[in-house]
């Protein structure tokens, strides 16, 4: 007991001094100022705490992330921070009813080239987001990243985030004493300065997280809905993609309903204590894993570990250089992208390719939310089309004066035309459509059987159904389709059809067929 303990304890304080910088940088990054950096720092310890309590993953760690990181950005940009809070609030309130609704199971098909390309579209938004630090702060922001380079090959014992955030922190300190500031004048670039006056995070409040409930008018809760919506539904795939990472890590199975209702809880907690929302971790989850994790507890320790920097060394990190951090976030956005999804493009079908690209282009160019419906829009098209190409196998063969065509496969909207295409073009008096390989049909499969039927009816000819499976055949009984086709219509083997129509017996003599 006592070692199980000892584990988790020193699992959530590795893990804090990892989640430590991420949360400044990424808090500074939704904002756009050093006010930001405390917002994320209260995000770190609120969704990291009750999302570990109430989530469906054990060892997985919450915090700001990439994606809500940008989506914040841009709420903030839009309505402004009291707003951002109350977004976070709704979308965590989303995501508790995405968890009783059981839509955990069915985000997990959103398809790899959508996520490849948000993901990558969020890292490139990132690194740009930093430019300005470039510009004002070159020096700082090189020398960051080097540290940060250079803690990720050979230093091993500290993690990289944070040996980069204090060594950045020394050298600015250490070169304000030494260095006048130094300006060029380049072209396209107004005031670009290699060192000069520094901005820091400024001070950072003492005290708990206060409650904030701010009076919101109906029009403004509808207004926020789209971009609420967007936390709840990105940050459910952020955490569910994490979720899928630990599970083939540790060989387990979360529980995605269950890990919605704790992100949810986090975030609308968040909300209301004015932090930033946030996601399953990859990194910081992985993490938690390698030090031995084994339940919720590590994470819990993780954000009371924040909470307790927060109180104790409140004042070093308010001489934290934003141009430090946004070193972090530049090497922090590289490692975001997903350079395999670039590197296979030559050899992955050019549906994929261009669906990852359209995603990526459409995530920094127009919205989050905008690239991944129209990116999950492609991808269904083109699937179905695909279906439509490969679908139900269908052969013929003939017996005497009856036709008799086998399908294998599921029956569904993309591959009825080119059956009925194939079927009209018979003239064979009697018509069979064998269907004991016919595990799934839809409604449009199933409306095509009616439509044959009618047409060759049209004709002359007759249409019969042959071995129909049990779940088809309570499909095509609600849909009432064996009242549109008639009576005498379906068989369970084409030896009971022959005899049936060599003989000429009536349908009562076959109502046993019905069943």
């Amino acid at each position: 007991m006592f070692e199980a303990l000892k584990r988790e304890f020193l699992a959530g304080i590795t893990v804090s001094v990892v989640a430590l910088p991420l949360a400044l940088a990424f808090g500074m990054q939704a904002t756009g100022n050093s006010e930001g950096a405390i917002i994320g720092l209260y995000g770190a310890i609120i969704t990291g705490f009750f999302a570990a309590m109430f989530g469906g993953t054990p060892r997985q760690v919450t915090g700001p992330t990439g994606p809500i990181t940008i989506i914040v950005t841009g709420i903030v940009a839009q309505y402004g921070l009291t707003y951002a809070f109350i977004a976070a609030f709704m979308g965590g309130v989303f995501q508790i009813v995405f968890g009783l609704l059981k839509l955990g199971n069915y985000l997990k098909f959103i398809p790899l080239p959508v996520v490849s390309g948000f993901m990558n579209g969020i890292a490139i938004i990132i690194i740009l987001g930093q430019l300005k630090y470039v510009i004002s702060s070159f020096l700082i922001v090189l020398l960051t990243i080097v540290f940060m380079l250079i803690s990720i090959k050979w230093i091993r014992v500290i993690p990289p985030s944070l040996m980069a955030l204090i060594l950045g922190t020394v050298a600015v300190i250490g070169l304000e004493k030494m260095m006048p500031t130094i300006q060029l004048s380049l072209p396209f670039i107004k005031d670009f300065t290699i060192f000069g006056e520094v901005e820091r995070i400024g001070e950072i409040p003492k005290g708990l997280p206060q409650l904030h409930l701010p009076i919101v008018e109906w029009d403004t809760l509808i207004k926020l809905i789209p971009p609420a919506l967007s936390i709840a539904i990105l940050g459910s795939i952020d955490s569910l993609l994490t979720s899928v990472v630990m599970d083939n890590l540790t060989g387990t199975k979360h529980n995605s309903n269950k890990e919605l209702i704790g992100q949810g809880i986090g975030n609308a907690m968040a909300g209301l204590f004015g932090a930033m929302p946030g996601a399953g971790a990859t990194v910081r989850s992985v993490v938690n894993l390698r030090c031995g994790a084994q339940t919720g507890l590590s994470a819990m320790i993780h954000s009371v570990a924040l909470l307790s920097f927060m109180l104790v060394l409140g004042s070093l990190a308010s001489e934290i250089p934003l141009a430090v951090l946004a070193g972090i976030l530049i090497v922090t956005g590289f490692t975001m992208f997903d350079v395999d999804s670039i590197r296979v493009i030559p050899s992955e079908p050019r549906s994929d390719a261009i669906v990852m690209i359209l995603t990526m282009v459409l995530t920094v160019v127009v919205d989050l939310m905008v690239a991944v419906g129209i990116g999950i829009v492609f991808s269904a098209l083109i699937f179905m089309k695909r279906m439509s190409e490969e679908g139900v196998k269908v052969t013929n063969r003939k017996e005497g004066d009856m036709s008799i065509y086998t399908l294998d496969g599921p029956l569904y909207f993309g591959s009825t035309d080119a059956l009925i295409d194939t079927i009209m073009k018979d003239e064979a008096n009697s018509i069979a459509i064998e269907m004991d390989r016919v595990p799934v049909i839809d409604a449009t499969g199933a409306l095509a059987l009616v439509q044959i039927h009618d047409q060759l009816k049209e004709r002359g000819q007759n249409l019969y159904l042959i071995g129909i499976q049990k779940n088809v055949k309570v499909r095509l009984r609600k849909m009432k389709i064996f009242q549109s086709l008639g009576s005498n219509r379906r068989f369970r083997d084409i030896d009971e059809l022959k005899f049936y129509a060599s003989h000429g017996y009536r349908r009562k003599m076959y109502s046993n067929l019905q069943g």
